[in-house]
């Protein structure tokens, strides 16, 4: 939704040129909310800055009332601040508007892949009193997304978080298993990575993913879970040289919002209490609360 008629054919147009999406569109985050009422949709693509109710409001209200259904947010230069807000209660994630056309598709797949846990153990996690996991991964893409469900099941069912948390805790967990996997252990840049998740996930071989792994055939990714009532610690750690943590030190780069750069670290710190890495650069400890 936006409040220019011409930015909402653009972004809908992208989303339509997928046969599987069926797109709706409100002028409004006023006008959503009534149409939500009517009809609830699987996820909802929408312009920060809008008259009535901008993305914020829109944000606070959807967790109010559409706890289960996500956000991607648009974001342009001068919305910033407000969008890093909107993040922070209850956004699942965002699009620098400059690049819809590359970024829209994808990031409206990872946020539905998010939010497709399935409930069916519910009754048995919220049994769960303690528990506590390490893992040794591979490094392959194929891991991520059942381990993923797996701890969102947990953190859900323990009662650590609600339902727009724990889509959200998922999506910034995939991000950091994607920084270890390819900034860390196969030392793969942003830019030689562009375009080619997508066709990983598909099964196709990317060759310098393929090359990088011959040259690091022993790293691996080390993850520690631990999680009781009062919160859920996850400490994610690669095999790579690290990076220099001062970086990222202190609040938000607000910068980060219209680079793929950094944007792991914006979803990370917007999404869980506490982020913290070792001095090397190569550990990253995510700790999750409970409201």
């Amino acid at each position: 939704m936006d409040d220019s008629a011409v930015d909402r054919q653009v972004v809908g147009g992208l989303l339509e040129q997928r046969a599987d999406f069926e797109v709706a569109y409100a002028e409004n985050g006023t006008d959503a909310l009534l149409k939500m009422e009517r009809s609830c949709p699987d996820v909802v693509v929408t312009d920060i800055n809008m008259p009535q109710k901008n993305g914020l409001e829109l944000v606070r209200a959807m967790r109010v009332h559409f706890g289960g259904v996500p956000v991607i947010l648009i974001t342009a230069q001068g919305s910033e601040e407000l969008a890093v807000q909107a993040l922070e209660h209850g956004a699942a994630s965002y699009v620098p508007k400059m690049m819809l056309s590359g970024k829209l598709i994808p990031t409206v797949d990872e946020v539905l892949a998010a939010v497709s846990v399935k409930r069916s153990y519910s009754r048995l996690t919220g049994s769960i009193d303690r528990t506590e996991f390490d893992f040794t991964l591979e490094n392959d893409l194929a891991l991520f997304d059942p381990l993923i469900e797996l701890l969102q099941q947990i953190v859900h069912g323990m009662g650590l978080c609600d339902d727009t948390d724990q889509f959200r805790i998922g999506m910034a967990l995939k991000e950091a298993l994607l920084n270890a996997l390819f900034r860390g252990n196969l030392e793969i840049t942003f830019q030689q990575m562009r375009g080619k998740v997508g066709p990983l996930l598909a099964g196709e071989p990317v060759p310098i993913v393929e090359e990088r792994r011959r040259q690091f055939p022993d790293r691996r990714i080390r993850m520690k879970v631990r999680i009781n009532p009062r919160q859920a610690e996850f400490v994610i750690r690669d095999d790579g040289r690290g990076f220099d943590t001062r970086n990222v030190a202190g609040p938000v780069d607000l910068g980060a919002l219209h680079a793929d750069a950094g944007r792991g670290i914006v979803l990370m710190r917007a999404f869980f209490d506490d982020v913290t890495y070792n001095e090397q650069g190569n550990e990253v400890t995510l700790v999750k609360r409970r409201a």
